[in-house]
């Protein structure tokens, strides 16, 4: 009786493990998986994965329906990504479907929002099972280790704060013209046009850049006289001449009042062709086409006169309108005005600011002032005697960012939109602020109101490493020497080329010594490798745990292991 018990008993749990058996589905392994890339890497913000897996023959039960979730697990959370729903072939459903006999192979995407404790993670496939109506435990499966997170860096790369220029000129060169117009066939002065507005304006300017020297200088004074292209050639040559004579005569009169001493340069033009075309381009004559078609087919002076005579209709408009106007002297004064020296605006900035020009002291601030708060003092004083101009307050934002001081990087930043909202240069600021607080739309769309900023390129080339474009924010930043230039190439795997612009930055910090690091690591150089990163760790601590976690030195791991301990 004892023996036909057990026996009893075995075959009982016999039937047993076989029912269960055939209710389960059994294990996956991490051979079922394939992973790419491998290890996860952060791109955009994002760690995106590709997972292809395997079905065995004979795993998926007829009316089996199976949800494959991939979960990245770190220190103090996971994260799920997309799921992806598979069943059985007698399965009414709109999933996958994968045959009994002989299993099947998938693929699926997923992407999980990177956080910074994902530097150190573990890729799972997690399982939601039922076999009819009855749930099924399938156990979850490693399949993938790790977030490679150098783009992350950028994060803590410094962008150039772009300034709003001033438009300052010591020296600004400035020209007085004047007309003396003439009766036809005459060279005399008449007294109308000696005393038009232009030749006073044109005297009086003579008279203060010569009592103004120190402000004023002379380069040179012109006088081109011109006869109307009508008549003879010879007769309207010596006319030429004779306005020309009479016209600086005049101006060496005047200069003579004054007791000026300058040349005056002359020349004159028989028939003032140049002139007459001008002039018939900007009129509303109604043959104007048919005239300006006679002086390109005709270079042979009489030949055009008589053309247009011919057009008799016309001709009449011309001789009234446009001859006149050709038969002139023009007298130019050409001479420079001389701002302040250097040492004269600040001394004036000591005395009283406010009789500076908004020019001035945007450039005393700019390109005077060493120190950031001599600069701020300069651009403060700025906003209290000009207010409306948007530059004092940009600059300002400038130094804040340059502070890490955000908050009133923002507050000055908004300040000078309110001023002008498309200001190139506060929205590349703005840009900038958003880049740090991880908001690439935003940033995007203000640096469509930023061109023409002076770093627009170096802040494009941040934006386009954050949003995952490596190869057009290389192109960008191609002309700075900087982290974030560096960090653009060894994304790129342009290592070369990484390993230049590392070594010509002027003011290296910790993560130019850690971008070398990296750097190292992708060139298989440990010495260098080792030095870097313990320049890296001794100018900033947090990075410790950071070359403990990263999977750039995976394959150094006793040397890592040395430098953090």
């Amino acid at each position: 009786m004892k023996h036909s018990s057990k026996l009893y008993l075995s075959v009982a749990l016999a039937s047993g493990v076989l029912l269960t058996s055939c209710n389960k589905l059994g294990e996956l392994s991490a051979d079922n998986f394939t992973v790419t890339p491998s290890p996860l890497e952060v791109v955009a913000g994002q760690v995106p994965v590709t997972i292809n897996g395997r079905f065995p023959e004979k795993y998926m039960k007829k009316k089996a329906v199976v949800t494959v979730t991939p979960v990245l697990r770190y220190e103090g959370g996971e994260t799920a990504g997309q799921p992806a729903t598979f069943q059985g072939e007698k399965v009414e459903g709109n999933a996958t479907t994968v045959q009994y006999k002989v299993g099947g192979t998938y693929s699926m995407k997923s992407s999980f929002a990177y956080v910074d404790p994902m530097i150190k993670s573990e890729l799972y496939a997690r399982f939601d099972a039922k076999k009819g109506k009855k749930k099924v435990s399938i156990p979850e499966v490693k399949i993938g280790y790790g977030v490679v997170a150098t783009s992350e860096l950028i994060g803590r790369c410094t962008i150039t704060a772009s300034t709003a220029p001033d438009a300052f000129q010591r020296v600004i060169e400035q020209k007085q013209e004047a007309n003396i117009k003439f009766l036809i066939g005459q060279a005399n002065l008449r007294t109308s046009e000696l005393s038009s507005l232009s030749i006073q304006d044109l005297v009086k300017i003579l008279k203060e850049i010569n009592d103004m020297q120190e402000e004023r200088a002379l380069q040179n004074i012109e006088v081109s006289a011109y006869a109307s292209p009508d008549g003879s050639f010879n007769l309207n040559e010596q006319l030429a001449e004779k306005r020309q004579n009479v016209s600086s005569n005049y101006l060496k009169k005047q200069l003579k009042k004054i007791s000026m001493d300058a040349d005056v340069d002359t020349k004159y033009t028989a028939e003032d062709w140049e002139g007459f075309q001008e002039l018939i381009s900007k009129s509303n004559l109604q043959d104007k086409d048919v005239i300006l078609r006679v002086l390109s087919m005709y270079q042979d002076p009489e030949e055009r006169e008589q053309q247009i005579r011919n057009m008799s209709s016309v001709f009449t408009e011309i001789a009234d309108g446009i001859l006149p106007e050709l038969r002139r002297a023009r007298l130019i004064v050409n001479y420079e005005v001389i701002g302040r020296s250097d040492e004269q605006i600040i001394e004036q900035y000591k005395q009283d600011a406010s009789k500076l020009s908004v020019e001035e002291l945007l450039y005393g601030g700019n390109m005077l002032m060493e120190d950031a708060t001599s600069r701020k003092q300069w651009y403060e004083t700025t906003i209290k005697h000009y207010p409306n101009d948007y530059r004092a307050y940009n600059n300002l934002a400038q130094l804040a960012i340059m502070e890490g001081n955000t908050t009133a990087a923002q507050n000055w930043l908004q300040k000078a939109l309110n001023v002008n909202s498309k200001a190139p240069e506060a929205n590349a600021n703005m840009a900038i602020l958003a880049l740090k607080n991880g908001d690439t739309d935003k940033a995007e769309t203000l640096m469509g109101q930023a061109s023409g900023s002076d770093t627009f390129n170096e802040i494009l080339g941040n934006l386009n490493i954050a949003k995952g474009n490596y190869a057009q924010a290389q192109l960008n930043l191609a002309q700075t020497q900087s982290n974030s230039a560096a960090l653009a190439q060894i994304l790129n795997k342009d290592y070369a080329n990484a390993k230049k612009t590392l070594s010509a930055i002027k003011t290296p910090d910790a993560i130019t010594s850690y971008l070398k690091a990296v750097l190292a690591a992708r060139t298989s150089d440990t010495g260098a490798l080792k030095s870097n990163l313990k320049v890296a760790i001794a100018s900033d601590s947090s990075l410790k745990e950071r070359a403990a976690n990263d999977l750039e030195f995976a394959n150094y791991k006793s040397t890592i292991a040395e430098l953090v301990k």
